[in-house]
């Protein structure tokens, strides 16, 4: 009789295209990358997403090869290519280098800008050139020069540079940084595009959770030198692990209350603290677009319900038209300002009262 052994799912992924595990560094004598573990398969984009000095474009340094770690090594293929004792060089990492400042060369053409790495006969490297040019919609541009493109123009050439030599794993650091916001969102499409068809590992460091959100098969979230997080945009979105990582993708309101009997009670009605004991003070955070607005019908809200809880009377102290929502604050008549937002149009009068619901399934309990 035969057994079969199930495996896990982590058995049938392939070998991670790049890998690193537990990377640290330290800067006179503080932890700047503390215990970074990550793993990139081929074809996949992670964002090493953060608030300025959190880390991330120091890992992407070191995985690189121009700073050096401290401890922990660097795989591509499942071959080390990095510890503190051995150490492939740069250049022979197969790696790409995107950053915010596209280092094109002034003085070399836009044929000859893509072509700077490339190896092999002439005729081969400007099929290359050529191929990348049309991908990117300049090959009318290949014999121009940098100062002769936009911003945009000049992001797609330093791409098609990055990727002219089929790197393995390729890097970007805040690489749309400087566009013009009209610019940014169809070049993102296009580059991510693009990098998918290579099929490199990609790691882009951002601090817009919205380019994290828009461009990542996974976020890794990191804090003070730790990724703190690190999932499916939707998971990391939804299924935060503190009040900070809601906080970081969007604007947040904050109940604070007690817990007693597993249940924390606030003039929104009670909210569950499955495992924390009592007397245990917590915050409720729930974000703006999450807020359910009902009309006052004399001086009575909507009926009390298990998915929405209890309604409780705000009036509106102002009201914006943002361009695709409307932000209403309200001061709450238990003394806390709440903020909602609202598709389109919706701009009460101030002194209105209204009545405000938190639907339980948006809602995260976090001990304060």
């Amino acid at each position: 009789m035969t057994t079969l052994h199930a495996s896990s799912a982590a058995d049938l992924l392939p070998e991670p295209r790049l890998e690193i595990r537990n990377l640290r560094r330290f800067f006179d004598g503080r932890p700047v990358v503390d215990d970074v573990s990550l793993k990139v398969q081929k074809g996949q984009v992670t964002c090493l997403l953060g608030p300025s000095g959190c880390g991330k474009s120091t890992t992407l340094r070191m995985i690189a090869g121009v700073e050096m770690q401290d401890s922990g090594q660097i795989y591509v293929d499942g071959k080390l290519i990095c510890d503190t004792v051995f150490r492939v060089p740069p250049e022979r990492r197969e790696i790409g280098l995107m950053f915010q400042d596209f280092a094109l060369f002034p003085h070399l053409s836009v044929a000859d800008n893509v072509a700077f790495g490339l190896k092999g006969s002439r005729a081969e490297k400007r099929a290359r050139v050529e191929e990348l040019l049309t991908r990117v919609s300049l090959a009318r541009h290949i014999d121009s020069f940098p100062h002769e493109l936009s911003g945009g123009e000049q992001q797609r050439v330093a791409l098609a540079r990055a990727i002219a030599p089929r790197p393995k794993i390729m890097l970007m650091d805040e690489p749309f940084s400087g566009l013009d916001n009209r610019l940014r969102d169809g070049i993102r499409d296009e580059t991510l595009s693009l990098l998918k068809e290579e099929e490199a590992a990609v790691v882009l460091v951002t601090h817009e959770p919205e380019e994290a959100m828009r461009m990542g098969d996974e976020i890794a979230l990191m804090r003070g030198g730790k990724i703190v997080q690190q999932g499916a945009p939707y998971n990391v979105y939804t299924r935060p692990i503190d009040k900070a990582a809601v906080a970081f993708f969007s604007d947040v309101n904050i109940l604070h209350a007690t817990v007693n009997g597993a249940l924390a009670q606030t003039p929104f009605g009670d909210f569950f603290a499955p495992g924390l004991e009592d007397g245990t003070e917590v915050e409720i955070v729930f974000r703006p677009q999450h807020i359910r607005i009902d009309f006052d019908r004399a001086g009575r809200g909507p009926e009390p319900t298990a998915k929405d809880g209890v309604a409780a009377r705000g009036r509106v102290k102002r009201a914006r038209f943002l361009g695709n929502e409307s932000l209403v604050e309200f001061q709450m008549d238990f003394g806390t300002v709440l903020k909602a937002t609202v598709p389109n149009v919706f701009l009460p009068a101030e002194g209105r009262a209204m009545w405000l619901t938190v639907p339980r399934n948006r809602c995260f309990v976090f001990p304060r």
